[in-house]
């Protein structure tokens, strides 16, 4: 282990006296074997390792004094010991959080775990920064994160659970930004190739649309407010704008929503009942509104294992299609399990069920996903989700199958395979860019309505 040379002006090393003269210098080595009678009664050469070093500036930490501490840890030179460069900068971002600079704190914490996201500790004072600067949100993500390491002791798990409360009953505001950019090779979501009719007047066919290639530009910009009614009741508001911009604009996407109702909150859970209003215009012309309610429901039930269950109801009314006006019903439950301190994963299950008018147009749906998330080394995040999606529609209709008219309820199953990654270390204004990587297949009993495709989207997200 590299040794340093530590030099005080007093006869008892600062462990004992615990104080240290800001005008000490180096001394040279002639002094240290040849010291001069007066030298000597005057100085004592302490040499100590960095370890050492370390462990005397944390016991200058723990009583208060934090100038001396500060002069060990910055005059110590660097070391290729990893464990001892950790907790050096852990007991500066200490010394900044005591004092009140939550930011210069945050700054170090995160830096310590975008090279090691394993250490719980530092997760956890990093939400205990978060919850000062009252950036709830971030803070409820790291504490969960941080529950799930090990050896935890059962005093400091209680505390992480209190503070998750703490951070539900804060959550009064957030706003959410992301934009981006995604390339897509079939926006129109066709199979093309021909399809052809064999009869006694001989076989005739017809070309069907081909798969059109388009780069859209999304943009995302939403929040909610809770304003507190007492100690248990807020009411909570949000609002959300998202739009697809293609080159080609008749795929254009700009959809717009709101839900407003009272939220009760308790020690491990919160649910939410709200009214909820929708517009959506499609290729720069009006497409539908909805309104209708939600009831949402979040619980707690270990320090890894969360649950959130959503039911919806909704009034769909179609400003060109009024055939497909109807309500739709959905109940989604999403589940989360935090394996460590870096890994989670999240299972997913929907049952959503559309009316309609006509009723080649309501269906059942069911879907399906499991994901995984990590937090890596050198500031690495990733996610991976596989999702499957059954749809089974009530009316039977007219299509061409096997060169032949024929009449049947149509039936399909759709795949879709993402992968995100982002870099906390590219940060720009405390947004962090993620590409995501997808493949969508959709097979069905009808030719025409298979597709696959593949997309490479590009955002910009807010930093946890």
């Amino acid at each position: 282990m590299k040794k340093f040379v530590l030099f005080f002006s007093l006869l008892i090393c600062p462990a004992l006296a615990q104080d240290v003269k800001p005008d000490t210098q180096p001394i040279t080595k002639e002094h240290v074997e040849k010291p001069t009678k007066s030298e000597s009664s005057k100085n004592k050469t302490v040499t100590m390792s960095a370890t050492d070093a370390v462990k005397l500036a944390g016991n200058l930490v723990a009583v208060g004094d934090y100038d001396q501490a500060t002069r060990i840890l910055t005059m110590m030179p660097q070391t290729n010991n990893l464990p001892v460069e950790i907790e050096r900068w852990y007991l500066i971002a200490q010394m900044a959080q005591k004092q009140g600079d939550y930011d210069t704190a945050i700054k170090i914490y995160r830096k310590i775990l975008d090279d090691q996201p394993d250490l719980t500790k530092i997760r956890y004072e990093l939400a205990l920064c978060y919850m000062h600067k009252k950036q709830w949100y971030r803070a409820d993500y790291h504490l969960r994160l941080a529950m799930a390491g090990k050896d935890i002791p059962d005093e400091i798990k209680q505390r992480m659970m209190y503070y998750r409360y703490v951070a539900r009953q804060n959550k009064n505001w957030n706003v959410w930004f992301n934009f981006g950019a995604a390339p897509d090779n079939n926006i129109n979501q066709v199979a093309g190739g021909e399809e052809c009719v064999t009869n006694e007047w001989g076989t005739f066919c017809r070309q069907l649309p081909d798969p059109v290639s388009a780069v859209g530009y999304n943009f995302m910009l939403g929040g909610n407010y809770e304003f507190r009614l007492a100690d248990n009741w807020r009411w909570k508001s949000d609002a959300n704008i998202y739009t697809n911009i293609y080159d080609k604009h008749d795929y254009d996407d700009l959809y717009l929503s709101t839900s407003t109702g009272p939220r009760y909150l308790w020690k491990n859970g919160d649910i939410w009942l709200a009214g909820v209003a929708s517009r959506r215009w499609y290729g720069l012309e009006k497409y539908n509104w909805s309104y209708g309610g939600k009831l949402d429901i979040n619980y707690d039930f270990t320090r890894k294992l969360s649950a959130g269950l959503s039911f919806r109801f909704m009034d769909n009314i179609y400003d060109e299609y009024g055939e497909i006006n109807g309500q739709s019903y959905s109940t989604n439950l999403r589940t989360s399990y935090s394996l460590d301190a870096t890994k989670y994963i999240v299972l997913r299950g929907g049952l959503e069920r559309d009316t309609a008018k006509e009723d080649i147009y309501a269906n059942w749906r069911y879907s399906a996903g499991l994901g995984f998330g990590s937090e890596l080394p050198l500031g690495f995040h990733i996610y991976l989700e596989p999702s499957f999606t059954w749809s089974n529609y009530d009316g039977e209709r007219w299509i061409v199958k096997n060169k032949t008219f024929t009449q049947l309820a149509e039936r399909d199953f759709t795949q879709r395979y993402s992968v995100s990654l982002s870099n906390n270390k590219v940060d720009i204004w405390g947004f962090v860019p993620t590409l995501t990587f997808s493949y969508t297949k959709r097979d069905s009993n009808i030719p025409n309505r298979e597709y696959e495709k593949y997309t490479t989207e590009f955002t910009m997200h807010q930093r946890f």
